[in-house]
């Protein structure tokens, strides 16, 4: 369970990002953030992994004050979520599959149970075969799908996105929002921050939505 207590975040220059927001997500749960630009989705979705910390206010994620980890803690901790944001960028010097490995390598995962999950995890995104492409070689959805199943190869309870689709087509944007969905149906709590909002409306997900760093709805 991931809950905020009238979190509110303050940038150097006096910019309320956030304020007072408080809301729980439920274990299991599918939710998408909306708002327009500007409104603290994008904000309030770090505070998860701990990329920023609230000014004021708790975050909690399973019961564990993330705002208040240690520095040191804090990459053990990221180590139970699966990540997708705007400013992970794909190796372009190493293929899919070192790309895929890349989290496992960092935790010291044994070589051959990492090497069976990154092939599950490039299976499961539609990736199967295509571990040694390069990035630049794959088209722009099927570079999403890579940081995916970069994301899932840890096979996190929580699975994070910010912007997922933007940038790309209708149909390479109805590609990803399926396979958030498929994650969600296994048990994977979903969290997406997203502009794009038709894409997931299939889906049925909670919908939150931010406005001038406030919770409207």
């Amino acid at each position: 369970m991931i809950r905020f207590e009238q979190v509110a975040k303050r940038y150097p220059g006096g910019h309320d990002a956030l304020a007072g927001v408080s809301l729980t997500i439920a274990r299991g749960e599918f939710a998408i953030l909306v708002g327009h630009s500007g409104a603290g989705k994008s904000t309030l979705i770090r505070m998860v992994p701990v990329l920023e910390r609230p000014s004021a206010g708790r975050v909690t994620v399973n019961d564990v004050d993330v705002g208040t980890l240690k520095r040191a803690a804090i990459p053990y901790f990221r180590r139970t979520l699966g990540l997708v944001l705007q400013e992970q960028s794909l190796l372009v010097d190493r293929n899919a599959f070192d790309n895929v490995m890349l989290p496992l390598a960092i935790a010291g995962h044994p070589a051959r149970d990492a090497a069976k999950r990154v092939h599950a995890a490039l299976e499961r995104v539609g990736l199967a075969g295509r571990g040694k492409e390069m990035p630049p070689g794959l088209s722009g959805g099927e570079q999403q799908r890579l940081c995916i199943a970069r994301a899932i190869v840890n096979k996190p309870s929580i699975l994070i996105a910010d912007e997922p689709t933007a940038f790309l087509d209708l149909d390479y944007a109805r590609d990803i929002a399926e396979l958030f969905r498929s994650f969600n149906e296994v048990g994977v709590t979903v969290i997406i921050a997203t502009h794009d909002t038709g894409v997931f409306a299939a889906y049925q997900p909670r919908r939150i939505e931010l406005a001038g760093g406030k919770l409207v709805q």
